[in-house]
């Protein structure tokens, strides 16, 4: 009965220290290219759009984002890591779990990187072949970003 006591103690301790969001947005978060010193944002919301239900969740790691998009249910489905690749500013994108025949997503994840400079960990179940629903959830999940503050300026973008 301690143990459990123990445990809880340090799972209420861990999640009031998170700072956890359903739309609503942190307090003045911003871009930069300075290490972060502050914690995990976590950012839940949902959007109906043409009969088909987008979930997303946003979490905002120092120096990284974990995205995950799922379309009319909750299950997992591929995850994509993609990040910046120096010296000549592209972007490198490889699936992490994920049959390699089914890439969608990974061009989210590209994007996605391009748009804030930073990594990108993209999980998202949107069904093969659908680019309309691919384009309806990537454009959702660009614009909370923009609203949360995100994605860095149009200037200093990468450029493909």
């Amino acid at each position: 009965m301690a143990r459990e006591d123990l445990d809880l103690g340090a799972l209420n301790h861990a999640l009031s220290s998170a700072q956890i969001s359903k739309d609503k947005e942190p307090a003045a978060p911003s871009y930069s290219n300075e290490d972060d010193a502050g914690g995990v944002q976590i950012t839940c919301f949902t959007e109906v759009v043409n009969e088909t239900t987008f979930h997303f969740q946003i979490m905002r790691l120092p120096k990284q984002i974990y995205a995950w998009i799922g379309c009319n249910s909750a299950k997992l489905g591929h995850l994509y890591a993609a990040a910046p690749m120096r010296p000549n500013s592209t972007v490198g994108v490889t699936s992490i779990l994920g049959g390699a025949s089914d890439n969608t997503g990974s061009s989210i994840a590209r994007r996605l990187v391009l748009k804030t400079g930073l990594n990108i960990i993209l999980a998202c179940n949107i069904p093969k072949n659908s680019p309309m629903l691919e384009a309806d959830a990537e454009k959702l999940l660009v614009q909370k970003l923009i609203s949360l503050g995100y994605t860095r300026p149009k200037s200093d973008c990468l450029h493909s």
